[in-house]
């Protein structure tokens, strides 16, 4: 496996292989088992003969809360191990000076998808996103890229930029990994106290119970309003959103014969959690 940590060392690696396979899988680090799901499903993508490539850059563009971004779990050996373990064959490494000029004027946008979920409360969140992703792409130059559905919004917004700006690159979405007890896995898990720890998973619970509801054709709002009840329950819990909305548009209405997305967002202390599931009619 190689390491690279400049943009001309990460071009030098891949030069031999234009014209192959390359599976891409950009990470920000603190790599747990999703992420190594990830990677997994990368290498099975590439076959013998791609090549699987991952980053670890905290990016600090997507950030809105400088505290948030502090307390952001950095563990780059561990990292480095779970690459190696799961097949990767170059791992980028760079710094925030080598992503970005200091006098740096260029910003991207996304101004339909982005404008509500996690977009209406985190602001320049999404460009951010784009920003970077969208520089990764064009130093890897990849075939496919493969991003986790927990981060729902994310991969919507990516598709639509690939989209719009004809990136030559193929999305794959990977579902969610979750722990023993359903909480989906994140990096900011381990910020948890014990105690919201313990009644994180009452999230997927909920989320769980409102597809079975909403497969029996329960209506929207009861769906939606089932899961704000639930979350109000947890002691300490401050509910960012609960919304259910087109899984394409991330918009209202849903209709009956599209697949719709039940989205939560809820801060447990100072650490803020994100899931959702997708919803079918039966």
């Amino acid at each position: 496996m190689q390491i690279a940590y400049t943009k001309e060392e990460l071009r030098a690696g891949l030069q031999e292989a234009r014209g192959k396979r390359i599976v891409f899988v950009p990470t920000m680090g603190a790599l747990h088992a999703g992420h190594a799901s990830l990677m997994r499903q990368a290498r099975e993508l590439a076959g013998e003969q791609g090549v699987v490539v991952s980053s670890i850059f905290l990016n600090p563009v997507q950030f809105d809360n400088a505290g948030d971004l502090a307390a952001y779990p950095q563990t780059p050996e561990t990292d480095i191990a779970v690459c190696r373990e799961c097949g990767v064959d170059v791992v980028f490494m760079p710094t925030p000076e080598m992503m970005y000029s200091a006098d740096r004027s260029m910003v991207m946008e996304e101004t339909h998808l982005s404008t509500v979920l996690c977009g209406a409360s985190r602001p320049g969140h999404f460009a951010g996103v784009c920003l970077v992703v969208c520089k990764l792409f064009n130093l890897v130059q990849p075939t496919d890229a493969i991003f986790g559905k927990k981060d729902y919004q994310q991969l919507a917004i990516l598709r639509r930029m690939v989209r719009d700006l004809d990136i030559p690159v193929v999305l794959h979405g990977a579902e969610i990994v979750r722990e023993a007890d359903g909480l989906a896995l994140s990096s900011r898990n381990v910020r948890l106290l014990p105690e919201h720890r313990a009644a994180a998973p009452q999230i997927s619970a909920a989320l769980r119970a409102a597809a079975v509801a909403y497969a029996a054709g329960a209506a929207v709002e009861e769906v939606r309003g089932a899961v704000e009840h639930a979350l109000k329950s947890i002691d300490g819990v401050r509910i960012d959103y609960v919304e259910l909305v087109d899984a394409e548009t991330l918009h209202a209405p849903v209709a009956d014969d599209r697949m719709a997305l039940l989205a939560v967002a809820a801060w447990f202390g100072d650490v803020r959690l994100i899931d959702n599931i997708e919803l079918v009619r039966a």
